[in-house]
């Protein structure tokens, strides 16, 4: 494979990842979130797949397929079984309203691109060009985290944000060490049983899933 064809097809997932990050944002429904997020899963690793192809780092491979067992299939299925106890499939409250939203996400992208141009000039990796999409996703990602008022979004939301650092980590670096990444994967699990524990002891206690209810304790 060439390396302009590697380029482009690096381009293309990360324009993917770009857009699926810009769905999360506008999406309403829990249930599409956690599609969105196994397709963000697919598409990550298919990149770090063919970054290992083209550049020959065979750890990379290793990363993809834990990237496809972890977050396509492990986690949405633990996410669906999540929502299906918690019966939280439609949509979801934000504090700010969708359109507003938005607009706020494409200063975020712009700033995203700013901040790693520097950065971008210094590297010389085929994935350097995708710097500034992999911090947008993860100013994205972090936006989704903080402007959604039930808990299971949040979830997502950090979970998209760990995908995002993930795959700057890969244009930047062609990837972390093996063990570094099983170390990020194994705390992400953790964190999402986690995660589910304290969504069940909150429905549990207010009878809602909404975050406001915490800080009314709290206020008390």
């Amino acid at each position: 494979m060439s390396a302009s064809l590697a380029t482009q097809l690096v381009n293309l997932f990360a324009s993917l990842l770009l857009l699926i990050a810009f769905a999360m944002l506008a999406q309403r429904r829990v249930l599409s979130l956690i599609h969105l997020f196994a397709w963000q899963g697919a598409v990550l690793a298919l990149n770090t797949a063919l970054v290992a192809f083209v550049t020959h780092q065979h750890h990379l491979y290793y990363s993809a397929l834990l990237t496809l067992i972890l977050k396509v299939i492990l986690l949405p299925w633990i996410l669906h079984r999540l929502i299906d106890k918690l019966n939280v499939r439609w949509d979801v409250e934000t504090l700010v309203n969708i359109p507003t939203t938005m607009l706020i996400g494409v200063g975020l992208v712009i700033i995203g691109f700013n901040v790693a141009m520097p950065i971008s000039h210094l590297s010389e990796t085929v994935t350097r060009g995708t710097l500034g999409i992999a911090l947008a996703s993860v100013l994205l990602s972090f936006m989704m985290l903080i402007t959604r008022r039930k808990a299971v979004p949040q979830v997502i939301g950090f979970l998209a944000m760990e995908n995002g650092l993930f795959f700057a980590a890969t244009s930047a670096t062609y990837g972390m060490p093996l063990v570094v990444e099983l170390g990020v994967a194994l705390d992400v699990l953790v964190g999402t049983f986690i995660f589910g524990i304290f969504t069940f002891h909150l429905r549990e206690a207010f009878d809602s899933l909404d975050i406001e209810h915490i800080e009314k304790l709290k206020e008390r």
